[in-house]
């Protein structure tokens, strides 16, 4: 149509977004009628929240009927012993009419721009049926084919409604402080900044931050985590998740359709229209494979009074029964409804992935590299050590490197800021000038006209700071897990601080699990090479990379793809940018309420648990097993039935009932799927 640029198609929300550049809407909409398409304008509503039903009431109705009437006229003709009397014939069309409408207006139109799709060949082979007189044959294709539809398209629907019902976990309204009063309101209409309460046993409307109270919260949902959460002042909540026990008042941040819920819903919603490996294949076969057996049906019917004898109505018949057996439904069904089920069943996990192939691909993966902080340890590093090495007191030492850290958001700055604050929270940061960042190294300004540095040994390393005590120290601070910063000035080394951060337990069980898939594991960390020999020697993996800077990272990366093959790498999403992007699969750890994770991301992590890795990776290898069987009972029965057909044992009706039950199989067998259990 002239004005239309670009279609693009939500299969899954049957959804139609049409790019023009019309200056009515109305052509399209005369344009989607015409083909009785029945088009509704969503308007501000997501194609998870449509709720036009799948089979309307009247359909339902019809298809009924179609199924009686075709029935009725296969009785007659058997007890008359004719395929043409009145009153099959009239049967028949009843048939025809009641449930066959759309298949041969589709049909229409697929003969009108020779598209060899399934409506043009069912078309082709009802005409055909009616031509040479087989009326109930005619009708029984014509309703099982129907029948076939509305099956898939309710099996279908099990999977559309296992992502859709994530954004229905969410209340419709949220309570409201305004003016000292609480009131409920729409969450559409909630703003940011909005302070909102929960109470025990509701679920949290709105993405927020504990402004005051505690309380223990469900977060499956959103995370996958098996167990509540104890929520403090300052801790996120997020919406869809359930309140189990106390109160808390929280302060919005994000507006409803912008809250994690709804952008794992719509990511989910845009990563199924992304086609997989496989399904690229199967697609790429049907357009080979329709015509090949579309010109075999021709040879057959042409050829077959020549070469063996018989009339040519039964040839034609025998022609016409492998154009409904060349359709290829099941085979074309088997794979989407596979990766969308997969999909699902992987947001069930806490596990969001961004599309098929990643969920296809990720059974291949021959190396797994992990970032050390947040990832295979908890992030959460603490001050344990404050070892003056000059004339000043460990107090002054961690006033004066609080004030220098003050300004950085570095995660071991802010451990050491937390603690003075614990200790000294009576005193204020002293002013400091001439403030610098630097990069992978630490921190350095003045204070009282005196210039002090802050970081690591690669800092001091770059000052010449050095002596045999200090090295003896750092080494086996270093040796015992440690992270290790210096304060120094004038060339002087004046104080050690080090930081600690402790192992998730579930790391170690990740790492062997990766073994014993055959997957090869390698710490790649900013962080000192002994630091980082001992933690990964903790959970046990071989190689570790300590000091890595992200141009480090990224080169690393590069390296093991050349060396092993695809490569994943896991991390925060953030500083780990370069080597996520880079690595085959990126999976970025604790990605809830983190919108740059959600989005950017290949794989996201909902919670920091690296099992979540493995269980990943099981869904893969599961899904690329559904994958296979699907494929090989959409091609085995259809090998049989042309096998039944060439021998004339096969009837049109058989021919459609396997095409029927095969699309039901490989479907069903997809939403196997859905039924995903931890492990």
């Amino acid at each position: 149509m002239q004005g239309i640029v670009k279609l693009d198609f939500d299969l899954l929300g049957r959804v139609l977004t049409v790019h023009h550049t019309l200056t009515s809407q109305e052509p399209i909409y005369e344009a989607l009628d015409a083909l009785k398409m029945g088009p509704s304008l969503l308007g501000g509503e997501s194609a998870a929240d449509s709720d036009v039903p799948v089979l309307s009431k009247k359909l339902k109705l019809l298809l009924a009927l179609s199924g009686v009437t075709a029935v009725a006229a296969e009785v007659v003709a058997w007890l008359t012993g004719e395929d043409a009397s009145g009153v099959v014939v009239l049967l028949a069309l009843i048939s025809i009419w009641s449930g066959g409408l759309p298949t041969l207006l589709k049909g229409w139109i697929a003969i009108k721009n020779l598209t060899l799709n399934i409506y043009f060949l069912m078309s082709i082979a009802i005409l055909g049926a009616v031509l040479i007189g087989k009326w109930p044959e005619a009708a029984m294709v014509i309703f099982l084919f129907g029948l076939a539809e509305a099956i898939e398209a309710l099996s279908l629907e099990r999977a559309r409604d296992a992502i859709r019902s994530l954004t229905t976990l969410v209340p419709d309204k949220a309570e409201i402080n305004e003016q000292d009063t609480w009131v409920k309101l729409p969450i559409g209409q909630v703003p940011l900044g909005a302070k909102m309460r929960v109470k025990t046993g509701e679920r949290v409307p709105l993405d927020a931050i504990v402004s005051s109270g505690t309380g223990s919260l469900d977060q499956a949902p959103i995370t996958g985590e098996s167990l509540p959460v104890d929520k403090h002042t300052g801790d996120a909540l997020y919406a869809g998740s359930i309140l189990t026990s106390g109160y808390v008042e929280a302060q919005v941040t994000s507006i409803a359709s912008e809250s994690t819920l709804a952008r794992i819903a719509r990511s989910i919603q845009e990563a199924q229209s992304s086609r997989a490996p496989t399904q690229r294949f199967v697609d790429q076969f049907a357009r080979y494979y329709t015509p090949a057996v579309v010109v075999l049906a021709c040879a057959v019917a042409l050829l077959g009074p020549l070469l063996s004898g018989g009339s040519w109505s039964e040839w034609l018949y025998e022609a016409l029964v492998m154009l409904v057996i060349a359709c290829p439904c099941a085979l074309v069904v088997s794979t989407p409804v596979t990766v969308v089920s997969g999909l699902a069943a992987s947001a069930k996990l806490g596990i969001l992935i961004k599309g098929g192939v990643f969920l296809e691909t990720g059974r291949n993966l021959k190396v797994v590299a992990l970032d050390k902080t947040g990832t295979l340890t908890k992030g959460e590093l603490k001050l344990e050590v404050i070892e003056p090495l000059a004339s000043i007191s460990r107090e002054k030492a961690l006033h004066l490197a609080a004030s220098l850290d003050d300004l950085s958001t570095h995660p071991i700055a802010r451990a050491l800021v937390a603690t003075w604050k614990t200790q000294q929270p009576d005193s204020q940061v002293l002013a400091v000038s001439d403030f610098q960042s630097l990069e992978g190294m630490g921190v350095q300004g003045s204070i009282d006209g005196t210039p002090w540095f802050l970081g690591n040994t690669r800092l001091m390393e770059r000052l010449a700071i050095s002596s045999a005590p200090l090295e003896t120290k750092i080494r086996e601070y270093e040796s015992a897990g440690m992270t290790v910063v210096i304060m120094a000035r004038q060339g002087e080394a004046t104080c050690i601080f080090c930081v600690a951060d402790a192992v998730r337990p579930e790391s170690n069980l990740a790492v062997e699990a990766l073994g014993l898939m055959h997957i090869r594991t390698v710490m790649l960390t900013g962080d000192n090479e002994a630091t980082a020999k001992t933690v990964a020697r903790s959970v046990g993996i071989k190689d570790a990379r300590g000091g890595l800077l992200p141009q480090d990272k990224l080169a690393a990366i590069t390296e093991l793809q050349r060396s092993h093959g695809l490569t994943g790498m896991v991390g925060d999403g953030i500083n780990d940018a370069p080597a996520l992007a880079k690595a085959d699969i990126g999976f970025a750890m604790g990605a809830a309420g983190t919108a740059t994770a959600i989005e950017t991301a290949d794989v996201a992590i909902m919670d920091d648990n690296p099992l979540k890795i493995v269980e990943f990776i099981k869904l893969s290898q599961r899904t690329a097993s559904v994958l296979k069987q699907n494929i090989f009972i959409a091609l085995a029965l259809k090998v049989i039935f042309m096998l039944l057909a060439l021998f004339g044992v096969a009837t049109l009706w058989m021919a459609v009932f396997a095409d029927m039950g095969g699309t039901l199989l490989v479907v069903l067998n997809g939403l196997r799927l859905l039924r995903v259990t931890k492990r």
